[in-house]
């Protein structure tokens, strides 16, 4: 399988110099990360992607709640690695169904796992393409946490999402802002106008941004 961005040797090397927590935070949306990390041990990187200290910076109930998910919704939460969000999704109180949409097949593998050791049965794992979630069917809202910045082609990737969103359907997006204390090198941590000038050209529009979180952006789009 294709991985979402192939290795590059600067990136690589820069991603030396951040410490183990930041590097530990970087999503699981491929087989070999920017880092020349592996992700096929899944249970082993839940220690620290699932790491109850990320709840502190990450913010996931205020997140959630800013969403205001409605009963009867389906979300994508797309780069799940090992259900971080995609738990708190299912759990919280809308209980909409959650497609925890992966690349790395060991992650897809531990988040069906996952989903029946916690009895969530509104849970269900989606294998990704590096160019396309494979979504299964249209959803009301897409949440990317951490991960829009390992996507290539991102109109084009993003073009193909809009497809499998329903009218009116919500796209947010959480990454790293520039300065953050962790997260990948500057040179791939995006301002909001380059953010919303990519996906503009892909028919999406801004409606909303919050500005809690210490460490990301926080982005709400609609289709255009």
């Amino acid at each position: 399988m294709t991985p979402l961005l192939r290795p590059i040797a600067a990136f690589a090397l820069a991603g030396l110099c951040l410490s183990p927590m930041a590097r530990a935070q970087q999503p699981a949306m491929h087989q070999a990360d920017h880092f020349g990390r592996h992700f096929d041990d899944a249970a082993e990187w839940a220690k620290s992607f699932d790491d109850p200290a990320r709840d502190e910076w990450q913010m996931p109930a205020r997140v959630i709640d800013a969403l205001q998910l409605k009963s009867g919704q389906i979300v994508a939460d797309v780069g799940a690695g090992t259900g971080y969000f995609t738990v708190r999704l299912a759990q919280s109180p809308a209980a909409p169904k959650v497609y925890a949409v992966d690349i790395e097949p060991s992650m897809v593998e531990y988040l069906k796992q996952r989903a029946v050791r916690e009895g969530l049965k509104n849970v269900v794992a989606v294998q990704a393409a590096a160019d396309r979630t494979n979504l299964p069917e249209p959803v009301d809202l897409v949440l990317i946490v951490d991960t829009y910045h390992h996507i290539p082609k991102r109109v084009a990737y993003f073009t193909t999402l809009r497809a499998h969103m329903k009218p009116g359907a919500r796209l947010a997006i959480v990454d790293f802002r520039k300065g953050a204390p962790s997260g990948p090198p500057e040179e791939f941590r995006f301002t909001p106008d380059q953010i919303g000038a990519e996906l503009a050209k892909a028919g999406f529009a801004l409606q909303t941004s919050h500005d809690f979180l210490p460490r990301q952006l926080f982005l709400v789009y609609g289709v255009k």
